[in-house]
């Protein structure tokens, strides 16, 4: 059942690794209003968000009747030199005693925030598959399985970067419907063709025409987010009914996280905000199944 395997991450309420993103709201009321919004799990969130005691957090979670997904791991891929496994370890040493089995990489740029990135050429390319399937291997000795994230403003972004993955590396996909109908790809399509290489989902919906205007430079991600790009499933572009019909119909299995990533200017009204959005994206997804 869809119903079993949807899941949140703190994204949804504001709640970001990126310097001044905006209103950061607590762990408390977060997951308050996950368990009311009845989803199953979460991923962890930023850095600080949950206890870093990974038997706390594993305490904290089990208080809201919540899993542990696993959680998102930026880590510098493609720079000579740099061996990005000692910090992606650090991050993954709470994941089992917590509970989660998945870390969802994403390949940073370097830089904070989501804005810009570098532009590689074919030895960087072939530096950053080298280190993910490394990181891939030596996660699964951990218990851990890994997925590789596509993300407007890393160095996997656009539909094209998609399919150089696919190409290149053996690693699992994170699907993320949003970050990649912003970078010129097509979620719906991408789910059919590449089914077998999908294990995690990342759920949002998003305005077209600002996605637009973030590709052609006119916007930041940032400002793009704040002006409401990302909208409840079902009000947007991304083709979210056909994303899911298509990774049913291959069977998949695995979660489907509500992540629709907003900036918060303050507190809003208890059960507001994002809670009422979470709770209408929840509604349509069990109106799909």
């Amino acid at each position: 059942m869809i119903a079993d395997r949807i899941a949140g991450a703190p994204i949804s309420w504001g709640v970001c690794e990126v310097p001044g993103w905006g209103h950061q709201l607590t762990a408390e009321r977060v997951l308050t209003e996950m368990a009311e919004a009845g989803l199953r799990a979460t991923e962890f969130g930023p850095d600080g968000f949950l206890p870093e005691d990974p038997h706390e957090r594993r305490s904290l979670l089990k208080e809201y009747q919540l899993l542990a997904v696993g959680g998102f791991v930026p880590a510098v891929l493609h720079e000579p030199g740099h061996d990005p496994w000692p910090a992606v370890a650090e991050a993954l040493a709470g994941f089992t005693a917590a509970g989660a089995d998945l870390l969802v990489l994403a390949a940073a740029t370097g830089s904070d925030g989501y804005d810009s990135r570098p532009v590689l050429d074919v030895e960087g390319w072939r530096l950053l598959f080298q280190n993910l399937d490394r990181i891939r291997a030596r996660a699964v000795g951990l218990g851990i399985r890994t997925c590789l994230h596509p993300h407007v403003g890393t160095m996997v972004e656009t539909g094209e970067d998609v399919e150089r993955l696919l190409e290149s590396s053996d690693t699992p996909l994170c699907l993320d419907t949003g970050h990649l109908l912003i970078g010129g790809g097509d979620p719906a399509s991408l789910a059919s063709r590449a089914a077998d290489r999908i294990v995690h989902t990342h759920l949002k919906d998003v305005d077209a025409a600002l996605a637009e205007r973030v590709r052609a430079g006119e916007l930041t991600y940032y400002d793009a987010v704040r002006a409401g790009m990302y909208r409840p499933l079902g009000d947007g572009d991304a083709n979210i009914a056909g994303v899911v019909s298509a990774l049913e119909g291959n069977e998949y299995q695995g979660w489907y996280v509500l992540e629709q990533d907003t900036v918060l200017e303050a507190e809003p009204t208890p059960g507001a905000g994002p809670a009422a959005d979470v709770r209408a994206c929840v509604a349509y997804l069990e109106g799909l199944a």
